[in-house]
């Protein structure tokens, strides 16, 4: 599978957490979930990188500077989100990307923690 897990993204959430930079939330990740125009925005002020630090996982499959490299968002590129992470966990499992599931179920329970 081309899809693996973002370390650098989990040691990223991991800090937002701590910082207290959560949104416990329980609505529909849809509904927090940036959409084309807000990413756009979000990449003409910060590099790619930055922008992968918001999804768990990289498709290696894709180009290195593009945005389809990234997937599995939790986020809203200020605060972590509840449902960001429990969309994640569940489509990670759906997927196969147990190594990602597990690591949303960690940040999950770090953040109810922190809530």
């Amino acid at each position: 599978m081309s899809i693996s897990l973002n370390p650098q993204a989990v040691i990223y959430a991991k800090r937002l957490i701590r910082d207290g930079n959560i949104k416990n939330d329980e609505g529909h990740w849809s509904e927090h979930n940036p959409n084309t125009e807000e990413e756009n925005a979000f990449l003409e002020e910060h590099e790619i990188e930055e922008y992968g630090n918001w999804h768990l996982g990289i498709d290696t499959s894709k180009g290195e500077n593009t945005k389809g490299r990234f997937k599995y968002p939790y986020g809203d590129f200020k605060s972590v989100h509840r449902d960001g992470l429990i969309a994640v966990k569940e489509r990670a499992a759906q997927q196969g990307c147990t190594d990602i599931e597990n690591a949303a179920d960690q940040l999950l329970k770090a953040l109810e923690e922190n809530a």
